[in-house]
């Protein structure tokens, strides 16, 4: 569109993706796509209601057409409605209904009969269009039904979509622009909540009973979890576990499974792993309203300052500053040093508030970070190693949390729209120097950007600042985290609050778009709530469980088309209504989804509505005299967006764990088998880089090999291996090159003998069932599994050495 101040706006061009194009693309489509002109005849919305009938006539058959009612039509005129009509044609003959003025809701209640004759191949064809006294009519859309086959069926009824009118010729494509388009469908069968409760009570054991779990379940989706994946799933996986309370024990164990893999401290959390995206995850839906408390007033007044801010002498441009006096141009030194200055001063007060939000901070935060800053002192128990509990919590609550906030704002919901050049550049710096201090003034972080030295003594500063705040925050015990608990249960904390235009007459006066007085208003899971400034004492409108539809109001009631209503029920049981005008359509969305959302499980939700308002004698919509009429068109009590804030759904994200799993079911029966194929009596060792060890049978050596009963074997490379029944294993590792294989039997769960020690691919004649190694074993560690797998190119012999009993891990 072209906007335009005055008149309305422009068409320029449009990009259609069908909901087929959508399907063949499961990633989503990414990519650009060319503008097409915009063909009225195309642009068709709404539904009408028809009942068809085949009636029996003195002469022959004969075809009833029943024009009802329609919803929800295109508004063509400028006074945002249309003036509709029906054209019902078939067989060559047209009927046509009444005109019903102003309306997009219109009804006729008329009748039209059509002879039918035998064999007769003509389609019946119902347009709906707009009345227009001076220009052409406008074309609103069009059913067509197949005669034949409402002669077999007697009588059809129902709302059929208008299609719009595609008879004539494709257009080419002109030059008239692209589009970069990320569109993803995801379409959701969401089944009753007992059908995920095995999913879902296994999921709850495997994270209460930690890393002592015989299963790892959560262990194996992390290994099946693609990149590309691995942020839905974790943020799935964490919404699940905090519906049920246990976010703290999950994300806990992704800890110690991070920390029982990770040897060198300075890669701790640094990858994109299971752990830092369910962390990142968890932060944003628990940590958000604290984020904006800390942040909103350093981010306000970075965009308020619009100060030109640089610290690289490689990009200063001295033309963007303006003048410090009034003949002489700022220096590039004074540019620095003013821009050093400025930033040490948001740097400073980010960091102060930061101090005093102890707390603010929700209680699972702070659990949450005290078990994270534990398990990593316990893991790095050295001096040398101090400072890697306070990495390891800023790691995730300034690199993944703040930093990300400060350089893009808006996708954090504090600000309504993205930063200019400007400004995006001091948010930068700022984020940079934020990540500096998280790093605890590290030699490697000072040393990337040496031009950011002018913060060095706040930065030093602040990492004494930020240490002392951790050292508070972890500070937590059990009871004080119930405590705090229950206070902010008690404060039903906003789902959504701002500035909103409420008509002054609530519905008693004129309708009039002048007649509308501006309030802040806020949004719990309690109340709709009003006040004249976001400080002031609030007064409760709606209680939350007397709402009963959140609607859009048509345009042309109000002249505008940013209007929403609320229905719902006052005290006394009687239906009231609140009509509320946001200043865009983007907030108008977010407040109904808010409302929706909040209200989705209140008892006597209406299933229509009135789109209009009840103006003098009757429904400006349709045009009913009835206040008390049904509603002439549909509710949308589940038409929301998706927010960070959205209330769990427990169903949903279990729906989507299932999904996932279904996905890598190949894999997880691979996994399953891999772990099964070991001795029936025993558990599977695991080693410290997450590979398996089976325990053999005692005694080893038994004859199933075909070997001395003591001693461990020695097997020169270059032997063949014969195709492999059926009901052997190869336990090869697939991927690698080992020179040793052993053959084991699925029946006996024994092994049978030795197979190849030279590299062999893998064969179809044999039920390959391959383990995963992590490591190498060493043949001359004290501690060997009874199967060695070295790398060829180091040995030329391989021992198969046997081991007895349980509990032993690898020496590497």
């Amino acid at each position: 569109m072209d906007e335009d101040a005055l008149s309305r706006d422009d068409v320029i061009g449009k990009v259609c993706l069908t909901r087929d194009t959508l399907a063949t693309h499961p990633k989503g489509f990414s990519g650009w796509a060319h503008l097409t002109e915009v063909d009225p005849d195309e642009e068709v919305q709404g539904e009408i209601h028809l009942r068809l009938e085949v009636v029996p006539g003195t002469r022959a058959c004969r075809l009833r057409c029943s024009v009802l009612e329609a919803r929800d039509l295109a508004p063509k005129d400028r006074n945002g409605a249309s003036d509709p009509f029906v054209r019902v044609r078939y067989n060559g003959r047209t009927q046509e209904t009444s005109i019903v003025k102003k309306s997009r809701y219109p009804r006729w209640n008329e009748t039209f009969e059509f002879e039918l004759e035998e064999g007769a191949a003509e389609a019946l064809c119902v347009e709906a269009w707009d009345w227009d006294l001076v220009s052409r009519n406008d074309f609103l859309g069009k059913v067509v039904f197949n005669v034949q086959r409402l002669r077999a069926a007697q009588q059809e009824e129902g709302w059929f979509r208008l299609q719009p009118d595609q008879s004539k010729s494709q257009r080419e494509e002109g030059n008239l622009g692209s589009l970069q388009l990320e569109v993803r469908l995801r379409d959701e069968m969401v089944l009753p909540s007992g059908c995920y409760q095995p999913l879902v009570q296994l999921l709850c054991r495997e994270v209460k009973l930690g890393t002592q779990s015989p299963g790892q379940l959560i262990l194996l989706i992390e290994e099946t979890t693609s990149t590309e994946c691995r942020q839905d799933v974790a943020t799935t996986l964490l919404k699940l576990f905090l519906g049920q309370g246990l976010a703290k024990d999950f994300l806990d164990l992704l800890f110690q499974l991070e920390l029982g893999r990770t040897s060198e401290a300075n890669t701790l959390f640094r990858s994109n792993s299971l752990a830092s995206k369910s962390m990142e995850s968890f932060l944003k839906v628990a940590g958000m309203r604290y984020l904006h408390g800390v942040l909103g007033p350093i981010i306000d007044r970075v965009f308020e300052e619009k100060k030109y801010v640089e610290l690289d002498p490689s990009k200063v441009e001295v033309k963007d500053v303006g003048c410090s006096g009034l003949h002489r141009p700022q220096t590039e030194a004074e540019v620095l040093e003013q821009s050093a200055q400025t930033l040490s001063a948001h740097l400073g007060a980010l960091l102060s508030s930061l101090s005093r939000s102890v707390r603010a901070c929700p209680a699972v935060v702070r659990a949450t970070f005290r078990q994270l800053f534990r398990r990593v002192r316990e893991r790095f128990p050295s001096a040398q190693d101090e400072n890697v509990p306070f990495i390891a919590v800023t790691s995730f609550l300034c690199l993944r949390f703040i930093s990300p906030a400060i350089m893009a704002p808006k996708l954090f919901h504090l600000r309504e729209r993205h930063a200019d050049a400007r400004t995006s550049r001091t948010l930068l710096l700022l984020a940079k120097a934020v990540q500096n201090v998280g790093n605890m003034d590290t030699p490697a972080s000072r040393a990337k950007e040496a031009w950011m030295e002018p913060l060095q003594p706040t930065v030093r500063q602040g990492v004494a600042q930020l240490k002392d705040f951790i050292t508070k925050l972890v500070d937590i015990q059990e009871k004080e985290e119930l405590d705090l608990q229950r206070a902010l249960s008690l404060q039903a904390p906003p789902v959504k609050e701002g500035p909103l235009f409420i008509h002054r007459t609530k519905g008693k006066g004129p309708l009039m778009s002048s007649s509308f007085k501006k309030l802040h208003f806020s949004l719990t899971t309690e109340a709709l709530s009003f006040a004249k400034t976001p400080s002031s004492k609030k007064s409760t409108l709606i209680k939350l469980a007397h709402i009963r539809a959140a609607e859009k109001v048509e345009e042309k009631s109000f002249s505008s088309s940013h209007v929403m209503q609320v229905i719902y029920t006052d005290d006394a049981g009687r239906s009231q209504t609140a009509y509320l005008q946001c200043k865009c359509v983007n907030e108008l969305n977010q407040w109904l989804s808010a409302l929706r959302k909040v209200s989705i499980n209140n008892t006597g939700l209406l299933g229509s509505y009135h789109p209009g308002v009840f103006r003098g004698d009757k429904w400006s919509c349709c045009h009913q005299r009835d206040k008390t009429d049904l509603g002439c068109d549909k509710t949308r009590s589940r038409v929301t967006l998706q927010e960070w804030n959205d209330p769990l759904d427990h169903d949903l994200e279990a729906q989507l764990i299932y999904r996932h799993l279904l996905g890598v079911e190949a894999t997880l029966r691979e996994k399953h088998r891999q772990l099964s194929a070991g001795p029936e009596a025993g558990p599977v060792l695991t080693g410290p880089g997450g590979g398996r060890c089976f325990p053999p049978e005692p005694p080893f050596g038994d004859g199933g090999w075909g070997l001395p009963p003591r001693g461990p074997p020695a097997f020169q490379t270059g032997a063949t291996l014969p195709a492999l029944p059926s009901s052997c294993i190869c336990l090869q590792p697939p991927r690698t090159q080992w020179l040793s294989c052993s053959r084991y039997c699925r029946t006996s769960r024994r092994p049978i003998g030795p197979a190849q020690l030279a590299p062999h691919p893998r064969s179809p004649a044999a039920s390959w069932s391959c383990r995963h190694e992590a490591a190498p074993h060493n043949a001359l560690s004290p501690a060997r599994c009874w199967e060695t797998p070295v790398h060829s190119q180091l040995f030329t012999s391989v021992p198969l050495v046997g081991v007895h009993g349980l509990g032993l891990s690898w020496a590497e």
